[in-house]
C-alpha cells in the first residue's frame, strides 16, 4: 500500500473538517515514548461468591402463612422474612404450662409431706424407713418439676421458631417454600447473600503456585463491562484438589463493591513480576480496519503517520509498543486531530 493510499485510507475523511489556518493554530497534545517498569501478569478465569452465604431452614414443622420477602429484596439483620402457623406452637406451649403448675403443685406436696415425716421422726412415731421414703418421694417430685420447666421452655423456644429471622443483613437469592406449602424441620426456606462481602475463587494449577508467589497481588476484570478492581486481600488454599492438581485461590474484593453478585464469570489477573516496557496512552493509537498508527510529532509540531506494532495493555490505560516508535520520540494524544493538523508523512 502506497502512503497516499494510506493516508486516504484513514483520514481522508478528515482533510476538509478544518481549514489550514485553523488547523495550524491548534497546538497538538503530546506526550513521550518511554520505558516504563509494569507488572507482569497471569490470568485465569474466576467465578464471583458471596464471603457470607446461607440458607435459612425450617426449625419447626408447619404450614407456611406469611411472606415477607422476595428473591432480589433487602433485609435487615433480624427482621423476619417468614412466618410458619403458629397455632399449634401455641398450644404446645399450653399444654406445657399446664404440666408445670402439675408438677409445682405435686412437689409442694411432697415437701409438706417431708415435713411432717420429719417431725413425726423426731418424735419417734415413724421409721427412719419411712423418713426415708418420703425424702426421696419429695427430690423427685423436685425433678419432675424442673423436668416440666425445661419442657416449658423448649415449647417457648419453638414457638418463636415460627417467626423466621434474617441472621445478617444482605439481599435474598431464592426463595424456595410457597404461601400455604407444609414444611418439616431442616426444609430450606430462603437463600440469601451479604453483598458487601464479596470475593472470587481461582483454581490455579500446581506449576502456577511459584509464579504468583505465597503473597499474591492480583486484579479482578469484569469481562462484561471491562471494569477493573484491585484485590484487598488474596488466600492461597494449603490444601490442593487431588483430581485436577490445581489450588483453590480467593481474591476477595473491596468491601460494598458495586455491580457485583454471585456467579458472575471473571477474569483475574495475578503479579508474577516486573518488566520494563516502551508504553504509550492507548488513546494515542488509531486503528482503521487493518491499520493501526499513532501520529508521531516532530519539534516543528508537524505530524507524521506512522505504524506500529502493539503489546499487551496495562492496566493504567496504557499499551506497549513492540516496533514502530523509539523512546522520547512524542505521539500525538488525538490522532484524529493530529490527522486534520497538516500534511501527513510516514
Amino acid at each position: 500500500m502506497t502512503q497516499r493510499a494510506l493516508f486516504l485510507l484513514v483520514f481522508g475523511f478528515a482533510c476538509t473538517a478544518l481549514t489550514p489556518a485553523a488547523r495550524a493554530a491548534e497546538p497538538l497534545a503530546t506526550t513521550a515514548a518511554q520505558y516504563r517498569e509494569v507488572a507482569l501478569t497471569w490470568s485465569a478465569d474466576g467465578v464471583v461468591e458471596a464471603a457470607r452465604q446461607s440458607t435459612v431452614s425450617a426449625q419447626i414443622a408447619g404450614r407456611v402463612r406469611e411472606i415477607l420477602f422476595d428473591a432480589g429484596d433487602t433485609v435487615r439483620k433480624g427482621q423476619i422474612i417468614l412466618r410458619i402457623d403458629e397455632r399449634e406452637a401455641a398450644q404446645a406451649v399450653a399444654g406445657s404450662r399446664a404440666q408445670v403448675m402439675q408438677a409445682q403443685a405435686a412437689a409442694q406436696n411432697a415437701k409438706s409431706e417431708y415435713e411432717r415425716a420429719r417431725q413425726l421422726f423426731a418424735q419417734k412415731f415413724i421409721s427412719q424407713a419411712a423418713l426415708d421414703k418420703a425424702e426421696a418421694d419429695y427430690r423427685v417430685a423436685q425433678a419432675q418439676a424442673a423436668a416440666s420447666e425445661a419442657g416449658a421452655g423448649q415449647s417457648a423456644l419453638a414457638q418463636g421458631y415460627t417467626a423466621v429471622v434474617a441472621p445478617y443483613g444482605g439481599t435474598v437469592a431464592a426463595r424456595h417454600v410457597e404461601t400455604g406449602e407444609m414444611v418439616t424441620v431442616g426444609k430450606p426456606l430462603m437463600t440469601g447473600f451479604d453483598p458487601s462481602q464479596m470475593r472470587v475463587i481461582v483454581h490455579v494449577p500446581q506449576h502456577k503456585l511459584a509464579d504468583i508467589g505465597t503473597r499474591p497481588e492480583a486484579t479482578v476484570k469484569i469481562a462484561s463491562s471491562g471494569r477493573q478492581i484491585t484485590a484487598s486481600t488474596v488466600t492461597v488454599n494449603p490444601a490442593a484438589d487431588a483430581r485436577t492438581h490445581s489450588t483453590q485461590v480467593r481474591v476477595q474484593l473491596p468491601a460494598n463493591e458495586t455491580g457485583i453478585y454471585p456467579g458472575m464469570f471473571v477474569r483475574v489477573q495475578f503479579v508474577t513480576g516486573k518488566a520494563n516496557k516502551l508504553l504509550i496512552p492507548a488513546s494515542a493509537v488509531l486503528r482503521r480496519s487493518e491499520v493501526v498508527a499513532v501520529y508521531v510529532v516532530d519539534d516543528k509540531g508537524a505530524a507524521k503517520l506512522r505504524q506500529v506494532r502493539l503489546g499487551e495493555a496495562t492496566g493504567q490505560d496504557e499499551v506497549e509498543i513492540l516496533a514502530g516508535l523509539n523512546p522520547g520520540e512524542k505521539v500525538a494524544l488525538e490522532p484524529v486531530k493530529a490527522g486534520m493538523s497538516g500534511p501527513k508523512q510516514r
